[in-house]
């Protein structure tokens, strides 16, 4: 695979228009993007992430947040997803799962090289699935991985019947998630997908109301639990349905029994249907 080295992360206000006119020319669907997109030396912008803690949940502090290199390298992944080999419209995508490794945790004045590539086209029991990969190193040095999961649904796809899942477990902490979540994230995350913005684009793709950013509440899980975490972790999770905003929902969190961590879910707090789960390990 090739990399492409930019001067400077790609504006993503640029993207997201790129992205909802489409791009006529796509690369073949069976086909992955053979270029890895690479930025080094980026800052980060200490009010922008103490903004992105307050709307998640965090303290304030130089340490960012397990989840905020996801944010500092999105511009890649939107620029990558919205070029004309990528094998699907950006438009439609569903965010279905993420992975967050942090090797070790690192300071705010450290600049740090960014790159995203992707991996993993395959079949999936909706559709097609494919995993933009998103690494951070200082010095040379891997200090964080993120692998997010995409969904292109596919009419033709066999739709599997939901079986119930088990009942959630006791909640720990329940949160009103006001209906100005989605812009509040969009504003502190670059992520301006209007089905989080905008009641019409959402009611558009089959929401009655806008929904919150799955990323979103993986971080407000996380900051559930900080100080409770260690340095160095790995965060698994999966997007089950979407939270429609506003919502009351119900955090629950306990010690896994299969590893030395935790799991997690957050639920509706008024029907008890999933919204999310996750492993949390050392």
């Amino acid at each position: 695979m090739a990399t492409e080295e930019l001067e400077r992360m790609p504006d993503v206000g640029g993207l997201t228009r790129r992205a909802a006119a489409g791009v006529l020319v796509r690369g073949r669907p069976g086909n992955l993007p053979d270029t890895e997109l690479l930025v080094r030396g980026v800052i980060v912008d200490r009010e922008r992430m103490a903004a992105y803690a307050r709307v998640c949940g965090f303290a304030v502090s130089d340490t960012p947040p397990p989840t905020y290199p996801h944010v500092l390298a999105f511009p890649l992944s939107m620029e990558l997803m919205t070029r004309p080999g990528f094998p699907f419209p950006l438009v439609g995508l569903v965010h279905i799962a993420n992975v967050i490794e942090v090797v070790r945790a690192v300071d705010a004045s450290q600049r740090l090289d960014l790159s995203v590539r992707t991996e993993n086209l395959r079949d999936h029991t909706r559709g097609r699935t494919i995993d933009l990969v998103a690494t951070a190193t200082v010095d040379g040095e891997v200090v964080w991985r993120g692998r997010s999961r995409y969904l292109r649904p596919e009419k033709s796809a066999a739709s599997p019947l939901r079986e119930p899942g088990p009942p959630p477990a006791t909640p720990s902490a329940v949160w009103r998630v006001g209906a100005d979540v989605g812009r509040a994230y969009a504003a502190v995350s670059g992520d301006r997908n209007p089905i989080h913005t905008s009641t019409v684009a959402a009611r558009l793709f089959g929401f009655p109301r806008r929904i919150a950013h799955g990323m979103w509440s993986k971080a407000r899980c996380l900051a559930a639990l900080e100080g409770r975490l260690p340095a160095a972790l790995t965060v698994d999770v999966s997007f089950k349905l979407p939270i429609l905003l506003p919502s009351t929902v119900a955090f629950a969190s306990s010690p896994s029994e299969e590893s030395d961590g935790w799991s997690i879910t957050l639920h509706s707090a008024a029907s008890a249907r999933t919204h999310l789960t996750g492993t949390i390990t050392g």
